[in-house]
């Protein structure tokens, strides 16, 4: 099985991460936080967060939203909470009307 280490993204991945990385480090340093206040404040090492905000693809995409939210920076094009909980309802309406479970398609052998 092959380690995290030798695990490849795509290009789109990996510039999704470094953006939002980048964005991250642009609200800290605009709020003059030094990287141990935020490091302490969303619970990580200065380590982690040197590695978010370089865009390391390995880092829990949760730990990406934290950071987010602890410096400003606006995730889903969404300026407060209530507009987040509205996407988030319209997106749990349209899955519930899609089937629970999707299985693959067994080809039948109609040929006699």
């Amino acid at each position: 099985m092959p380690s995290p280490k030798d695990r490849t993204y795509l290009p789109a991945t990996q510039e999704a991460t470094e953006l939002l990385g980048k964005l991250i480090r642009l609200e800290r340093r605009e709020r003059r936080m030094p990287e141990e206040d935020l490091a302490g404040r969303a619970g990580i090492t200065r380590r982690t967060l040197q590695r978010i905000e370089r865009g390391d693809p390995r880092c829990a995409i949760g730990l990406y939203f934290e950071l987010a939210v602890l410096v400003g920076v606006k995730l889903f094009d969404v300026g407060d909470r209530a507009s987040l909980a509205l996407h988030l309802g319209r997106v749990n309406d349209k899955l519930a009307v899609l089937p629970s479970r999707i299985r693959s398609s067994v080809k039948v052998d109609d040929e006699f």
